[in-house]
C-alpha cells in the first residue's frame, strides 16, 4: 500500500507540475499579447520581437517543467542518468534528426535581431511569395497573401532567399505604368493623356524633392523607354502612399487611359498579322 501511495503521489506531482506549466504559459501568452497590442497602438513599438518571445514561452516553460519532474522523482532521475550515460550516441541521433529544426530556430533569432522585415510589413520572398507578414514563430514565418491564404515558410528557407520589403523604411511606392502605343500614333499626346489620368487619380501624391520643385519637374513623369516590335513603350512614374494604393492606381489608370485613347483615336501598339489567301 505504501508503494502504491508513493506512486500515486508521484503521478499527482507530475500532473500538478504540467497543469501549472500549462496555466502559466496561457497566462503569460495573454499578458504578452495585450502588451504587444497596447505597445503597437500607443507607443508605435515594433511588435515582431515580442511576438517571437510569445511563441517561445510554451517551449521554455514546458522545458523547465520537464527538468523539475526529472530532478524531483528518483525513478525519472535514474532514467536521466541512463540517458546521460549514452549521451554521445543520443546526441548524434538527436542532432541529426533535429538539424533542420535547430536551423529554423537559429534563423528565426537572426530574423528578429537583424529585422529584414517586421510583423505587418509587405514583403516578397524570392520570386514566388508576396504578402503581409502575419507572424514570426520559432520555426517558421507566416505570410498572408492577397488571396487571404497563409503561406508558412521555414525560417531557414527565408534566410537563403532575397527579401524585397516594401515597408522597411518608407512605405511610399512609385507605380510603374507601362503603355505601348503604335509607331504611327502621336506619342506626345499619348504621354499627356497618361500624365493627366494619373494626376486626376486620388491616390497620386506629390513626392518631389525641393530640388525637383526648383527645377520645375512634373509631379508625374512619362518617358519613352524602348522601341518594341509593335510600337513605342511608354512608362509613367506615379507616386502613392503604399504598395496597395499603387496597385489600385495602376489598375484604374490603365482603364481610364484606354478609354481616352479610344476617344482620341490613339492606337495601341499590339502584334498584327497579315493573312494572305490564295484565290
Amino acid at each position: 500500500m505504501k508503494w502504491m501511495d508513493h506512486r500515486l503521489e508521484q503521478v499527482f506531482f507530475v500532473l500538478a507540475i504540467l497543469a501549472v506549466a500549462f496555466i502559466l504559459s496561457r497566462v503569460l501568452r495573454i499578458v504578452i499579447g495585450r502588451f504587444i497590442r497596447s505597445a503597437a497602438t500607443k507607443l508605435k513599438v515594433d511588435p515582431t520581437r515580442y511576438n517571437f518571445f510569445k511563441n517561445a514561452v510554451d517551449f521554455i516553460i514546458f522545458l523547465v517543467a520537464a527538468i523539475i519532474i526529472f530532478r524531483s522523482i528518483p525513478y525519472f532521475r535514474t532514467i536521466g542518468t541512463t540517458l546521460l550515460t549514452g549521451a554521445g550516441v543520443l546526441a548524434a541521433i538527436v542532432g541529426f534528426a533535429s538539424q533542420s529544426a535547430f536551423s529554423n530556430i537559429i534563423s528565426g533569432f537572426f530574423l528578429v535581431i537583424f529585422k529584414p522585415f517586421s510583423v505587418g510589413d509587405r514583403v516578397r520572398i524570392g520570386q514566388l511569395y508576396m504578402g503581409d507578414v502575419e507572424d514570426i514563430t520559432l520555426r517558421h514565418t507566416i505570410i498572408k497573401d492577397f488571396e487571404n491564404r497563409r503561406i508558412v515558410i521555414p525560417n531557414s528557407a527565408i534566410s537563403n532567399e532575397v527579401i524585397v520589403n516594401s515597408t522597411l523604411t518608407d512605405e511610399k511606392t512609385c507605380a510603374f505604368i507601362e503603355v505601348p502605343v503604335a509607331f504611327t500614333a502621336p506619342v506626345a499626346r499619348a504621354m499627356e493623356i497618361i500624365q493627366d489620368e494619373c494626376l486626376k487619380h486620388p491616390h497620386c501624391i506629390d513626392n518631389r524633392s525641393p530640388e525637383e520643385l526648383t527645377k520645375g519637374e512634373s509631379q508625374v513623369i512619362v518617358r519613352t523607354i524602348s522601341y518594341g516590335d509593335f510600337g513605342v513603350q511608354l512608362r509613367c512614374y506615379a507616386w502613392t502612399n503604399s504598395p496597395s494604393l499603387a496597385f489600385e492606381l495602376k489598375c484604374d489608370v490603365l482603364k481610364s487611359v484606354q478609354e481616352r485613347f479610344l476617344k482620341e483615336n490613339i492606337e495601341f501598339g499590339y502584334p498584327g498579322r497579315i493573312m494572305i489567301t490564295k484565290p
